[in-house]
């Protein structure tokens, strides 16, 4: 049997795709105080994120009892409704323009 049909196959590769550091709304509730401005680069430094191409995204588990200015690349729709709820603001920063394709 030749060679390519013996060794496993893998998945698709997506040259693409950006994968973005995960924080959720109750770890913002822990790290930050009242009135503060939340970025990547302070979540990278505090260590709740890590540093990866496509940025921070800010997810909703948890509640948030502080007022917080949020400035991420990303951030889902529950949890935009618990910043603004608690009196904070949401700001999505630009992201770094995707990798251009190869010329064929």
């Amino acid at each position: 049997m030749p060679l390519q049909r013996r060794l496993p196959k893998r998945g698709f590769h997506h040259e693409n795709r950006w994968p973005r550091s995960v924080v959720n709304v109750d770890a913002l509730n822990k790290a930050f105080e009242n009135g503060d401005v939340v970025t990547s680069a302070i979540l990278i430094e505090k260590g709740l994120a890590e540093a990866v191409k496509g940025g921070v995204k800010i997810l909703g588990r948890g509640e948030l009892a502080k007022k917080l200015a949020v400035k991420v690349e990303a951030v889902s729709p529950g949890a935009q409704a618990k910043i603004e709820a608690a009196g904070g603001s949401v700001e999505i920063a630009a992201q770094a323009a995707p990798p251009e394709a190869p010329a064929e």
